[in-house]
């Protein structure tokens, strides 16, 4: 198939609601193209993966929430076999994600922002998998993540850009959720914003729009992390 079929194909499996397909078709994008990608296409690829493991994201949180309650304390040992399964079913999908992007995207030259980009997205399935994960597990995935993180923010891009924003935003919540380093998270958040506010007014109308939710959402974690602080 043309690599405009392959994109079609992702866009129908999509609405389909057929997330490994989705990824499939779009492989062949990847080995053709790499990092050069469009951002169209490395958004709808975001989508894809996203998508294929946010159900089982979501089942982790539901099932550690059930096991809190003092009800169910004698369903505890099946309830643990459950949850268990669908963290390895998570981590797989997670390791899987991570090997597409090291393997088609980052082997090859990009421009900067691709590759931010993509180094960002490694550092977002690590973290994904550090939600639930134990012992030696965690803490490897915790290194690598953290390197991704940091190797991103390396690549230079201006205060504004939507793709540095985003990592500001998701290498802050990292600090915050997995390190559990709130003073970092907080300054992370803050230094991003500032600079971001200081050359907004330099942004047309669809730079700002690209960028208006991701400081919404800086300046909201931003302001709990605070008031948690003082609690």
């Amino acid at each position: 198939m043309s690599i405009e079929e392959n994109i079609f194909l992702a866009r129908v499996a999509e609405q389909a609601e057929r997330f490994d397909d989705m990824v499939n078709f779009l492989k062949p994008v990847l080995d053709e193209k790499g990092g050069d990608i469009t951002s169209d296409e490395r958004n709808l690829l975001s989508v894809a993966f996203k998508n294929l493991i946010s159900s089982k994201r979501t089942a982790c949180r539901t099932i550690q929430a059930i096991e809190q309650n003092p009800k169910y304390q004698k369903f505890s040992g099946a309830l643990g076999s459950y949850k268990k399964q669908i963290e390895e079913a998570l981590y797989k999908d997670c390791e899987n994600i991570i090997s597409i992007i090291q393997s088609r995207i980052l082997n090859k030259a990009s421009e900067s922002e691709a590759r931010a980009f993509f180094v960002k997205m490694v550092g977002d399935y690590y973290r994904y998998i550090a939600e639930t994960a134990t012992g030696d597990r965690l803490e490897g995935v915790k290194t690598n993540a953290l390197k991704a993180y940091q190797e991103a923010s390396a690549i230079d891009l201006p205060a504004c850009n939507a793709t540095k924003l985003g990592l500001a935003l998701n290498f802050s919540v990292f600090h915050y959720e997995v390190l559990k380093d709130e003073p970092n998270a907080i300054t992370i958040a803050e230094s991003a914003l500032a600079a971001a506010l200081d050359k907004i007014d330099d942004l047309d109308e669809n730079g700002f729009n690209e960028v208006k939710s991701i400081i919404e959402l800086l300046k909201e974690n931003i302001s709990l992390w605070k008031e948690d602080a003082e609690q």
